[in-house]
């Protein structure tokens, strides 16, 4: 076999040069590929589009916000008991409108009626007393449909014996005459009331001169607890769409606002021309605790028409509004409204493209 032959160390050394030299050739061509690369300028440039255009639609622009309603019972005391004793039963639940005659508990198992008058129960009642407490229990009896005269203020056998008609109903001794405790008189029945509920639950002990019975108004109240920068949403008049307790849809308006000692906000809201925002459904208001309520704040009134983005009208020096159409004419136009960025506007057709933003270059 034929020995191998290699090339002299001084053309290998020159080969090895070579090599080096076509890869840092190679490098180099590549480094000056990329350099130019970076350095030469693209043969299409795109250019930014300063505008877009979009068409004027029918639609519906408005705004709101959601919030918490706050209503409230305020009751305001009407009636003192004089009698004392256990209360053996409650009659009545928070709220419930009374009339002349409902009993309002029991205590020691005697009834305790309301009935009409200015002038609280202070004295037994009996043939032969006199004065407006007697004219108020003559009323009472009247309206109970058992007595028939004149409501005088003298107690007579006439009343004596409407009055056992009375007890002989309520179901105690008829004995013609009527005890300091049996009846409550409050300024206006009917009227709906609430119980003092620390004094007045089955066994607890109540005593003579207790205020035990509140009248509630006609409606409870109604506001909105807000922030500072909440507040500045609701001035006056703004509407506010309430979901009652059951799903139902009442409405109020901002008024007066004030502020708690926690700093806190509360906006008051009253019904539509002073309505009664609960309408016939008040008595699903808990009378012993603030209720919350769902709400919504209208803060711009829904409209609907014609709508674009508020970013395609311009306004002139003059105040004068338009938008741009496609040929670049500026096509006047009226706004109705606007809200979270649209607006409603009036004077073009629906289908017109109009430049948005509209000042684009």
């Amino acid at each position: 076999m034929a020995e191998q032959q290699h090339p002299p160390k001084s053309r290998r050394r020159i080969m090895s040069f070579i090599g080096i030299g076509a890869v840092i050739a190679i490098i180099a061509a590549g480094a000056g590929w990329a350099i130019a690369t970076v350095l030469d300028e693209p043969e299409e440039v795109l250019e930014s589009t300063p505008f877009t255009f979009v068409e004027v639609v029918e639609g519906e622009v408005g705004s709101s916000i959601n919030l918490n309603t706050v209503s409230e019972w305020t009751p305001v005391p009407v009636g003192v008991t004089l009698a004392t004793g256990t209360v053996t039963t409650v009659n009545v639940e928070p709220g419930q409108e009374v009339v002349a005659g409902t009993v309002l508990f029991t205590v020691n198992l005697r009834p305790v009626v309301v009935a009409q008058g200015v002038v609280p129960g202070f004295r037994p009642l009996a043939v032969g007393t006199k004065g407006p407490d007697v004219a108020q229990l003559q009323q009472f009896l009247t309206s109970l449909s058992l007595y028939a005269g004149a409501p005088e203020g003298d107690f007579g056998a006439s009343t004596a014996a409407a009055v056992r008609a009375w007890q002989l109903d309520v179901g105690v001794q008829a004995t013609g005459v009527v005890e300091p405790g049996d009846l409550i008189f409050v300024p206006t029945l009917p009227t709906r009331v609430a119980l003092d509920t620390d004094k007045i639950a089955r066994g607890t002990t109540v005593t003579a001169g207790d205020a035990v019975v509140s009248g509630l108004p006609v409606s409870p109240v109604f506001s909105v607890p807000v922030t500072e920068q909440q507040a500045g949403l609701l001035a006056t008049g703004t509407r506010v769409e309430i979901t009652g307790p059951t799903g139902q849809a009442w409405e109020g308006f901002a008024g007066e606002q004030t502020t708690d000692a926690n700093g806190l906000i509360h906006v008051a809201l009253i019904g539509r021309d002073d309505s009664v925002i609960c309408a016939e459904a008040c008595a699903e208001i808990p009378v012993t605790e603030p209720l919350l309520l769902r709400s919504r704040v209208i803060t711009v009134e829904s409209v609907a028409g014609l709508t674009v983005p508020s970013a395609a009208l311009v306004t002139d020096a003059v105040g004068t509004v338009s938008v741009i159409d496609g040929d670049g004419e500026a096509r006047r136009v009226q706004v109705v409204t606007s809200a979270r960025g649209m607006s409603v506007i009036e004077g073009v057709d629906a289908g017109l493209r109009v430049r948005v933003p509209a000042t684009g270059n």
